[in-house]
Formats: C-alpha cells, sequence, structure tokens
C-alpha cells in the first residue's frame, strides 16, 4: 500500500504518514527506521535535539545501499534545536544534521521552536536551580534566514516551523522571501488546533501533527489524572464499527483531514497497524464525533519552564 502525498507550496510532495523518532531510544530508533521502510514509510521524522541521529543515519545508508529503496523516494524532516538560533549557529546546526544522517540533502528543516535557548555545548542550558532554560536574546527571524539560505543552496528542499503560534508565523511572512511549507505541531482529538489550522490553511500551510495520540507511554510529560486519547468510547465505537484499533482511527481521522501524522512506534506490530490506516473512509458524522471531542489538552505543555520566554507560543490564544 502506498501512503497519499501532499503537494507543499514549493511543489515538493510530503507523504501524509511518516514515523515520529522522538523518544526512540539508542538501539531501538534504526531497527523501526529499518522496519518502518520495509513496511513502506517513505517518510521519517528526525530531530537534531532528539540524540539518535546518527543512529537513523546509519541505517539509512545501510538501506540505500541495498538498492531497493532509493534516497529520493525517502522524505526526511530534522529540526534545527534551540541552542543554535544566531545565524551562523543554525547553519552549523544543518550542516551537523546533515552529517548525523549521512545525507546529501533534507527533504524539509523545522525550526524547532521559536524560543533560542543560550548558545553551546548544552542543549538543555538550565539555570541554577535547574527549573527554568536559560536563554538567549536571537530573534527567530535570523534562524530562517540561515533556512532560506540552506534551501537556495540545495541542502534543504523545503523549509518550516515547529510550535510556532499565528502571530509568529504572521511576523516571519512580513519577514522573509521564503514562506515556510509546514508547521508542526502537536495534535490529537483531545487539541484539535482547529484555529491555527484554518489559519494555516489560509496562507497555504501544512500542519504536521506530532504526538496524535497523547503519548500514552510518556513519562516525560504525561501526569498522573491525564486523559487517554486511546481509551475514549467515541473512538472506540468507530473502531470496532471499522474493525480497527483506536489508534488507527485517530490516524485516519487525522490524514483524512490533510493533515500529516507522525506516530511513534518501535514495535513492528505497531508500525505496521499505524501504517495501514487508508483502506478506510470515516464518514461525516464520525469525523464531526471525533472532532467534538477537543479539550484543549496540551499534553507537552512546558509554560513552567518557557512560558516567560519573550517568543514563547502558548501564551496566544493560538
Amino acid at each position: 500500500m502506498s501512503v497519499p502525498s501532499v503537494t507543499l507550496n514549493d511543489g515538493h510532495k510530503m507523504p501524509l504518514l511518516g514515523l515520529g523518532t522522538w523518544q526512540s531510544e539508542p538501539g531501538e530508533v534504526g531497527k523501526a527506521v529499518k522496519t518502518a521502510l520495509e513496511l513502506g514509510y517513505r517518510h521519517i521524522d528526525c530531530a537534531y535535539a532528539y540524540l539518535n541521529q546518527k543512529e537513523i543515519g546509519d541505517v539509512l545508508q545501510k538501506v540505500f545501499a541495498e538498492g531497493k529503496i532509493k534516497r529520493e523516494d525517502v522524505f526526511i524532516t530534522s529540526k534545527v534545536w534551540n541552542t543554535f538560533h544566531s545565524y551562523e549557529k543554525a547553519k552549523e546546526n544543518i550542516a551537523t544534521i546533515l552529517s548525523e544522517l549521512q545525507l546529501d540533502y533534507i527533504d524539509l528543516i523545522l525550526i524547532h521552536w521559536p524560543m533560542g535557548y543560550a548558545e553551546g555545548a548544552e542543549i538543555f542550558p538550565k539555570t541554577e536551580d535547574g527549573k527554568k532554560m536559560r536563554y538567549s536574546d536571537v530573534d527567530y527571524l535570523e534562524t530562517w534566514k540561515a533556512a532560506e539560505e540552506a534551501k537556495k543552496s540545495g541542502k534543504v528542499r523545503s523549509i518550516g516551523i515547529s510550535n510556532f503560534n499565528h502571530l509568529q508565523i504572521d511576523r516571519l511572512l512580513d519577514n522573509s522571501t521564503i514562506k515556510p511549507s509546514v508547521l508542526q505541531i502537536e495534535l490529537s482529538p483531545y487539541l484539535t488546533q482547529k484555529k491555527i489550522r484554518d489559519y494555516c490553511d489560509s496562507k497555504n500551510i501544512f500542519i504536521t501533527a506530532y504526538s496524535p495520540f497523547g503519548n500514552p507511554g510518556s513519562s516525560m510529560f504525561r501526569k498522573s489524572g491525564d486523559p487517554c486519547v486511546l481509551n475514549d468510547e467515541t473512538i472506540k465505537k468507530i473502531a470496532e464499527k471499522h474493525g480497527k484499533t483506536n489508534a488507527q482511527i485517530v490516524l485516519r481521522w487525522i490524514t483524512q483531514h490533510n493533515i500529516i501524522a507522525i506516530p511513534k512506534s518501535t514495535s513492528a506490530e505497531r508500525l505496521s497497524q499505524n501504517f495501514n490506516v487508508f483502506d478506510v473512509e470515516l464518514s461525516n458524522e464520525e469525523m464531526n464525533a471525533i472532532d467534538g471531542l477537543n479539550k484543549n489538552w496540551r499534553l507537552v505543555d512546558i509554560k513552567e519552564r518557557d512560558g516567560d520566554h519573550p517568543h514563547f507560543p502558548f501564551n496566544e490564544e493560538y
């Protein structure tokens, strides 16, 4: 089964479904990427800050060397991290990403967050009390210039952003020569993000949804009492009707909205299940029922840590 693609505003095609690699442990992530590619996935979502790109790069090189899958058939995303927001550091980070993944070009580079952190050796440069990050005053517009340059040079095919709000995107559009192709945000049935989806649709910017299941296995962000998307009764009933898993119904709801989904898994069984979602079509009634589950519940809630950063995105309504 082939995965449908969307055509980005710069003409490049991006598969609607990919493999997320956030929180995939070393020793597991390479196997997951190899299994995913063997199953038919042609979109892998990476990031410098995930600290697992070298292993992914090794696997990609082995797979491409076998000759069954060509480099040009696989869409690779990565992200410039917060400690590399100055123009020169952003260029350096893009070069490092290319080196880690052992690629001549990246299909999509995103600015991971609008907030800059203190530049240096640490990925998470914490304050002395360990409660907050040490910030930099570098403007993300500077980071974007490095991304634009990387696209013009051919090191990157498309450029975009992650975790930005609509006002920040407006500012980017007013101060750039190349518009973003993609906004990657947390999105699930409990965080449907309708306002910024509509905004991005009006600007011809595609949405990629991370943590589409609310990351039920995460120990990093989940708190006691947090809701569980995959236990939702509405989703269960729809899944039973179609003979699908709850996770498959969530992914079909997302992709049927023409939103790109990047579920993470290292289990071969779940990788296979997540991939097989395009043989079902949800009715308007079913789509509306899942739309109506929104709780504005955000799993990746870092307001306590980063909320006073001048570029923190979630102080705005959307």
